[in-house]
């Protein structure tokens, strides 16, 4: 739905999504391979719900700062300029809002940032607090009232939430959603876990909101329709309400089915999935293949001091066989510089990374993200420290450089190019092999994927299987591939290695970031890990 507030004037709103900062997760270092097509991660779904939210008769222009930068041709075309970001995108924020100022246009700043950090943003004209609700239409109120930038800097807070159900489909007319590397989807926002480093219980709270299966499946419609192969559930935990998800997944079954499974879908959820076999068996018949867990830790007792006994229901390892047993790819989060980090800590990542053949993990440096648990506790004991020159804001127990030693050490082991093509290996044998056998789709099979495919696969044999560094270790696992015509696994593990293996290397020459939510080197390089989009 729109605004129910119909304004008078008719107004044009420039939306502008800053950059990110580099990450494991970000994949840049596997763009170049699609030949000038994928300029980005994921599209920023909030913002672009936002847009679909103003009144039709507004004019919206939508630039995503990780696909390309706004010009001043844009900043002078619109009335005034919409922002949204993460913390890890706070100096970009301020940039942009500089970039709208300089053409004297007012600056209106929504998102998880500000709405948990008003006070990072003194710059900003007009303050949005929270998600999509009164707040929303009061701003488009006073818009349609005044021109220019107010005297002061104005605030509106949202008390009545739009529910999920209300929300409008996301404009996705605005953008070219096949420049992105993976499309995404919301269907709940909030989680009921309460982990002592996160903030989304606070933002969106403990008990999920939920879209409609209908909904679901008719933004479904739009990204299929735009040729879109893979899509995202960022929900900041697709199990947040279980009984929710069983009731969704039949949907999404039927679907799949109705329209020969043209799409390939992903999610984040906590660990204790695994106990749930209903649910990974209705994922797998509905076209799930990677499942994004916050494991954190190996440590037990590491996990239960943070509060998430919820990865303590089964083995840890016991949980990520599960999971892998109904061809869901598991990619973890892991943290480095916990209280009850020792210098063992390490070895212990090191040898899990290897027993569990998990091949993705995001390994960050803790970071205490602003109003979380951690940030109160830090800040009672003195042990939040300034940002400049540290990749952490957080005083660790142990020494800053030795934590630092310990995650390039972890980084290292993990995307040795030997050791990540042994786990993709593994995979491609024993998880892969388990999923759906899906019938043959005329889209996904259409002359124009395959073309991109062949071009993909191409840049890949000669930029890594005969320019790379690593060549023999690609083709101890490119050979066999090519021969039994495994063409599609063979892309998706070589690409997704590349970047992180470059990265790794892009790290330990002091390139890369340590911790993916610190504010910090914000090259531009296309999109987030894992966002959440349920605020402005």
């Amino acid at each position: 739905m729109r605004t129910p507030y119909s304004p008078a004037a008719r107004r044009r709103i420039l939306c502008v999504y800053p950059v990110y900062a580099r990450s494991f997760g970000t994949f840049q270092h596997a763009y170049p391979f699609f030949g000038g097509r994928v300029r980005a991660f994921m599209p920023p779904q909030g913002l672009l719900a936002v847009a679909a939210y103003l009144p039709e008769t507004w004019e919206v222009r939508f630039v995503d700062e990780n696909s390309h930068p706004a010009t001043g041709d844009d900043f002078r075309w619109a009335d005034a300029v919409f922002v949204s970001g993460m913390h890890v995108q706070r100096p970009r924020i301020h940039d942009v809002i500089t970039r709208a100022h300089a053409h004297g246009r007012p600056v209106v700043l929504g998102g998880p940032s500000v709405s948990g950090c008003p006070e990072y943003y003194p710059d900003a004209d007009i303050l949005h607090l929270g998600e999509l609700g009164d707040a929303t239409d009061r701003l488009i109120e006073y818009l349609d009232h005044h021109g220019g930038r107010p005297r002061h800097q104005l605030r509106y807070e949202t008390v009545e939430r739009l529910p999920l159900a209300a929300f409008p489909t996301p404009a996705y007319e605005l953008i070219r959603l096949r420049e992105y590397f993976i499309a995404n989807i919301q269907f709940s926002s909030g989680c009921p876990y309460s982990c002592e480093f996160c903030d989304i219980p606070a933002l969106y709270g403990r008990n999920p909101r939920l879209k409609t299966p209908e909904q679901v499946c008719r933004e479904l419609d739009l990204i299929a329709a735009a040729g879109c192969t893979s899509v995202y559930f960022v929900d900041d935990n697709f199990i947040g309400n279980q009984k929710a998800t069983l009731e969704l997944l039949p949907h999404l079954v039927a679907w799949q089915e109705r329209h020969r499974y043209p799409l390939r879908f992903a999610c984040e959820a906590t660990l204790n999935i695994a106990k749930n076999e209903r649910t990974l068996a209705l994922m797998r018949e509905a076209g799930f293949i990677t499942v994004f867990c916050g494991i954190e830790t190996p440590e037990p007792q590491a996990l239960r001091f943070m509060s998430k006994d919820q990865n303590l229901r089964m083995p840890i390892l016991e949980a990520v066989q599960r999971i892998n047993a109904h061809g869901l790819e598991v990619v973890s989060g892991i943290i480095l510089g916990l209280d009850t980090d020792t210098l063992e800590t390490a070895d212990h990542i090191i040898e899990f990374i290897r027993d569990s053949r998990i091949p993705l993990l995001t390994i960050n440096v803790l970071y205490a993200l602003p109003k979380t648990p951690l940030w109160r506790r830090l800040e009672a004991e003195a042990r939040l420290v300034p940002e400049a020159g540290r990749e952490s804001n957080v005083a660790f127990r142990l020494p800053y450089e030795t934590v630092i030693d310990m995650w390039r050490r972890c980084i290292t082991a993990a995307y040795d190019p030997a050791a990540l093509y042994a786990r993709f290996a593994y995979q491609v044998e024993h998880t892969y092999a388990r999923r759906k056998d899906y019938p043959s789709n005329p889209q996904r099979a259409s002359w124009a994927n395959v073309r991109m495919g062949l071009g993909i696969l191409a840049r890949l044999l000669w930029n890594v299987g005969v320019l790379g560094a690593y060549r023999r270790t690609f083709w101890r696992m490119a050979w066999p591939a090519l021969k039994a015509r495994k063409i599609e696994p063979l892309i998706h593990v070589a690409l997704v290695s590349h970047h992180l293996i470059e990265f790794t290397r892009d790290c330990v020459q002091g390139l890369g970031e340590s911790s993916f939510y610190a504010p910090g080197d914000t090259t531009p390089v296309r999109a987030p890990e894992t966002p959440t989009v349920a605020a402005i």
